[in-house]
């Protein structure tokens, strides 16, 4: 079976197209490709090809005129099974299923929330768009073949428009970022932050809070910041001269962070996003055995605190991330111990090796 991922959006290196979806399928035996629209051209990596339709200029060129040239590249590559990894490339994967080909999305977010929570829309204009979308959305995606949910929330969302729709979550691979036995004695009184950096995210927040530590922690910022006039923001900030801004760091740099960290942070604001959203980083935390801080959201404290793994707070309050932070540095058996229980939860569930058998059985139903 030949198959094309395809994304607008994110980089050819994404953790979850890239080094989970396409590579599982790949190790299979499936002949896979990624379209991407980043402007590094064409190569091929971990048996993976990946083709490029040139780098978008702005958001407004991306979203009217990527998914153009997209489907050019896709209808070239003639592929039997079409992954979309973007909203914005719906009507792309309806064009496709005209033409007779098998059409999968992949929801990574609840988008209609997530318009709820953009900045740079007005509040009127959000709540158009989100119910718009909402009902394009239904409509578009029942023509499809199925819908891969990255939460449990956003697939229960389709399953009951009557949707397929198969929940197959965002976990870590095992051992990507860490071995099995962590050395406590290397760790260093630091905590980071892995991934981007925006405000809805609660950059202001934590960057506060390490202007409160007592400790001598100091936060390894590691990821890009969304927005300049943020980054110039928070730079200004009292509790800056305490964070290492490392800009955006490679897996093996992850890596290295998190072994001398003893805490990750993961203090999402509480947009509709969210609260039902599964972040990544909290599960490569865990997966690194660093415990976690993170916001008091219902089900986050299911997962943080279910498995004594980490901390919950109040994302909007950065006394309360102070507290954490200064807990996890002086208080080293008790992280130790978070950290290992963080780890074991990975391994026995929260893993991407359960998740790939959830791909797989898509896949191969979609064969038959």
């Amino acid at each position: 079976m030949i198959v094309a991922h395809l994304t607008s959006v994110h980089a050819r290196s994404d953790t979850r197209i890239f080094l989970k979806e396409c590579a599982s399928l790949a190790n299979v035996g499936y002949s896979v490709s990624l379209i991407v629209a980043d402007g590094g051209g064409d190569e091929i990596r971990n048996s993976v090809t990946v083709y490029d339709v040139g780098n978008s200029k702005g958001r407004l060129d991306r979203i009217w005129n990527s998914p153009g040239r997209m489907l050019q590249k896709a209808n070239e590559l003639n592929a039997d099974v079409y992954h979309l990894h973007d909203p914005e490339l719906l009507p792309l994967g309806l064009k496709l299923k005209k033409l007779g080909k098998t059409v999968i999305f992949d929801a990574h977010e609840d988008l209609p929330k997530q318009l709820l929570s953009k900045p740079y829309l007005n509040k009127p204009t959000r709540w158009l768009l989100s119910k718009l979308f909402s009902v394009y959305e239904r409509w578009a995606c029942r023509r499809l073949d199925a819908v891969v949910g990255a939460t449990p929330f956003i697939t229960d969302k389709f399953s009951a428009m009557g949707i397929r729709s198969v929940n197959i979550n965002n976990f870590p691979l095992v051992g990507e970022l860490a071995a099995e036995r962590i050395d406590w004695a290397a760790k260093s009184s630091q905590v980071a932050y892995v991934g981007g950096v925006t405000a809805i995210r609660g950059i202001e927040q934590v960057v506060e809070a390490m202007r409160q530590v007592t400790s001598e922690a100091r936060l390894k910022l590691a990821g890009s910041f969304g927005e300049r006039l943020l980054e110039q923001r928070v730079q200004t900030l009292p509790g800056w001269k305490k964070v290492d801004a490392l800009g955006f760091v490679g897996r093996e740099e992850v890596r290295g962070v998190l072994e001398r960290s003893v805490g990750g942070l993961v203090t999402f604001l509480p947009a509709p996003n969210h609260q039902d959203a599964q972040p990544n980083k909290m599960f490569e935390y865990m997966s690194a055995g660093v415990p976690v801080i993170g916001s008091h959201f219902a089900l986050w404290k299911r997962i943080i605190e279910g498995n004594k793994c980490g901390i919950c707070v109040d994302p909007l309050n950065p006394s309360a991330i102070a507290e954490a932070v200064d807990y996890l540095v002086t208080h080293p058996v008790e992280a130790e111990q978070m950290g290992r229980n963080g780890q074991k939860a990975v391994m026995e569930r929260y893993n991407w090796s359960i998740e790939e058998r959830k791909l797989l059985d898509l896949y191969q139903s979609l064969g038959k």
